[in-house]
């Protein structure tokens, strides 16, 4: 059986699992049933997605931006943006960020990605920084005139430049 899917608003179990498809994107929201009926969910008049996950930040009482909630370079507004979901140009990034930083604190349990490195980079970035401590090391021993030294670490710095060339 599959690995048992968390709520993305609590950390208990999903047993809720929303799908919507909107301009060809599919979206995915899995919750618990506490957190479905807290958020209407079950309504059998149905829902919006976007609504569902915006909704409880739209619904907080908040300041207005500096410019009334409009964006200083296309004129979107704030209620737009709550209404869609959707912002007008990349400066609505800046205008709207508490806004936005908020609903991505409901929608992920944080604003900040934590992706997975994939095993291949993660051995790059690895034999990288080894590299780049080796050749430190490399220019004392040669400063200190540890001629010996040097040259094991030229060799092992070789080795490790010679060993990203043969995974690519």
């Amino acid at each position: 059986m599959g690995k048992a899917l968390k709520c993305d608003l609590c950390d208990n179990q999903a047993t809720v699992h929303l799908t919507q498809i909107l301009n060809n994107k599919i979206h995915k929201v899995d919750l618990c049933e506490s957190c479905a009926q807290a958020k209407g969910v079950t309504d059998p008049n149905g829902f919006s997605l976007a609504e569902l996950l915006i909704k409880s930040v739209v619904d907080e009482p908040r300041a207005p931006t500096e410019n009334g909630g409009t964006c200083h370079s296309c004129g979107y507004t704030q209620k737009e943006f709550r209404k869609t979901g959707r912002l007008g140009c990349p400066s609505c990034y800046e205008q709207f960020g508490e806004t936005i930083q908020a609903i991505l604190g409901n929608m992920h349990k944080g604003t900040r990605h934590c992706g997975k490195v994939p095993a291949n980079v993660e051995a790059t970035l690895s034999r990288r920084e080894e590299v780049t401590r080796l050749e430190e090391e490399l220019r004392k021993a040669v400063a200190a005139e540890r001629y010996e030294e040097a040259a094991d670490f030229r060799d092992r710095i070789e080795a490790l430049k010679n060993a990203g060339q043969t995974t690519k």
